[in-house]
């Protein structure tokens, strides 16, 4: 996992037992997410998106704000409009930064395995519309595991080797302005085998 940056263009955070305990809520990740990946909205704006009421996310929008994962835009909107974004482009943590707090442990475990499921959602959506996608699409999209034999120390190299190699690809504005760009989910998941551990 990466350290929080301070890059103008790709701000991550390492998120504090706080932070992790009040991100542990499946409306509040799936608000921060979509404030991530579209950008600043109203809350009645993420309501109708997610298909919920505008009290309940006006409310989590708030337990996210006081944390300093998402801050209200000032220069826009009104009194009654407010407008949300989020305050970091990306979230890291190790596992042990938990070890002495239980309950942000569980609120980690939960988060981890919210992603799991996200990445199985989304690859059984690319696998049911990919016959129909764009033949580059086809051949550039990929889903694969390899079995490397490595101490820890080499696995957190290899992870922060390739996590370097997305936030470059992330920061390069010239990609985004291709003709054919469209956003891609990136997921990065490395551990040892069960039948390893002891």
């Amino acid at each position: 996992m990466v350290e929080e940056s301070s890059s103008p263009t790709h701000r991550v955070v390492r998120l504090s037992a706080t932070q992790i305990r009040t991100l542990a809520h499946p409306l509040r990740v799936r608000l921060l997410g979509m404030l991530r990946v579209d950008g600043p909205a109203t809350a009645t704006t993420l309501a109708r998106l997610l298909d919920t009421n505008t009290g309940a996310t006006s409310y989590h929008l708030r337990q996210l704000a006081e944390v300093g994962l998402v801050t209200e835009e000032t220069d826009r909107g009104t009194a009654r409009q407010r407008f949300w974004r989020a305050a970091h482009e990306a979230s890291t943590w190790q596992p042990t930064d938990f070890d002495d707090d239980p309950d942000a442990r569980a609120a980690a475990d939960w988060i981890g395995g919210e992603q799991l499921r996200f990445l199985s959602e989304q690859a059984e959506k690319w696998f049911t519309a990919r016959d129909t996608a764009d033949r580059a699409w086809r051949e550039a999209a990929t889903i694969g595991d390899a079995l490397l034999t490595l101490s820890p120390a080499r696995l957190r190299a290899l992870n922060d080797e390739i996590w370097d190699v997305i936030v470059k690809y992330r920061q390069d504005a010239a990609f985004a302005e291709e003709e054919d760009a469209s956003q891609v989910h990136v997921f990065l998941a490395s551990f040892p085998r069960a039948e390893e551990l002891r």
